[in-house]
């Protein structure tokens, strides 16, 4: 067992990526800039890569979604398991006919004897003042989509195990990055984290907010704010969105009859929309009241800093959700 490393959510990415090569030759990178000579993307997260394991498995390619999912979805059928990146999660717009007709309907389409294991790296989230075409959680249109599983990292840790088992998964997988968690550092253990298993950040007994990305990190904060106030909220980390783990939610819930939902995503059609109606459905008579979400409003991200903040979720919000969750 390889001994824990304090490093930061691009370094944690990054280690998974060398490691997830080394451990089989058809592991393949292919993105815009991705290889060396480009410097490893935007932020480095692929820096090393080419270098190492040579440009025929790291490929930079032209700035063309449609082409890096084509060919990413060709090269799973005949045996590699694909890593391509999408710059921003707002441009896997640009490939979703390839995403949702393609590579999410190709297992069902051939009675099973056809998988896609291929991840689909991308980053996203409002801070940068990068306006409503750079900025966008979009994981609901996928959790939405049969066939692709949705991962969501909090922590640099459970972006190293969580990207391992999506590059070992047979099916396609939406690896989605939070941009402002990039550089907060944390320990990485450097084990595999099984998809669809939830992390309980802290336990609680008064009411449980359930979160995943920036979401489970403003939670954790929100919590530490309500323990002032007496009030003991159990934090839950979905990590994985599609499939989400309804076993761990419908305990905690159980337990403490209150349930918060957090996104970043606009709220209305969102994730939170999904896990508040199967809450409802069954968990009716052990709930103490109904069940609050919070999201971003219903808006493209903004531009100006002061309504980007004004747009995301945050962790005062999140306390008055929780009081109105116990009111």
């Amino acid at each position: 067992m390889t001994n824990p490393k304090k490093m930061n959510m691009i370094e944690a990415v990054n280690a998974a990526l060398h490691a997830a090569c080394e451990a089989d030759a058809n592991v393949l990178v292919l993105g815009e800039d991705v290889a060396d000579r480009e410097e490893g993307g935007v932020v480095g997260v692929t820096r090393g890569l080419s270098t190492k394991f040579g440009d025929d498995r790291v490929k930079s390619t032209p700035i063309s979604e449609q082409a890096i999912m084509g060919a990413a979805i060709g090269a799973s059928l005949i045996g590699f398991r694909p890593v391509a990146e999408i710059m921003l999660m707002n441009f896997v717009t640009v490939a979703m006919d390839m995403i949702t007709n393609h590579a999410a309907k190709l297992r069902f389409m051939s009675g099973g004897q056809t998988s896609v294991p291929i991840v689909i790296r991308t980053m996203t989230g409002s801070g940068f003042s990068q306006g409503g075409q750079h900025s966008d959680f979009l994981e609901a249109w996928f959790a939405h989509t049969p066939g692709i599983k949705v991962v969501m990292p909090s922590n640099p840790s459970d972006a190293y195990g969580l990207l391992l088992s999506a590059i070992r998964d047979d099916d396609p997988v939406m690896f989605v990055e939070p941009m402002a968690l990039y550089w907060t550092p944390g320990e990485v253990d450097f084990q595999p984290v099984p998809l669809g298993k939830a992390r309980i950040v802290q336990e609680g007994a008064d009411v449980t907010i359930i979160s995943y990305s920036i979401g489970a990190v403003h939670s954790a904060a929100a919590a530490v704010e309500l323990a002032k106030e007496g009030i003991a909220a159990e934090v839950i980390d979905l990590r994985t969105v599609s499939p989400w783990d309804r076993e761990t939610v419908l305990a905690s819930v159980k337990k403490t009859g209150r349930a918060v939902v957090v996104h970043e995503a606009v709220k209305e059609y969102g994730v939170g929309a999904e896990i508040s109606s199967v809450i409802h459905e069954q968990l009716w008579s052990d709930l103490k009241g109904p069940v609050q979400r919070v999201g971003g409003a219903y808006s493209p991200v903004p531009f100006a800093k002061p309504l980007e903040q004004a747009f995301a979720p945050n962790a005062a919000s999140i306390v008055a959700a929780v009081r109105a969750a116990l009111a």
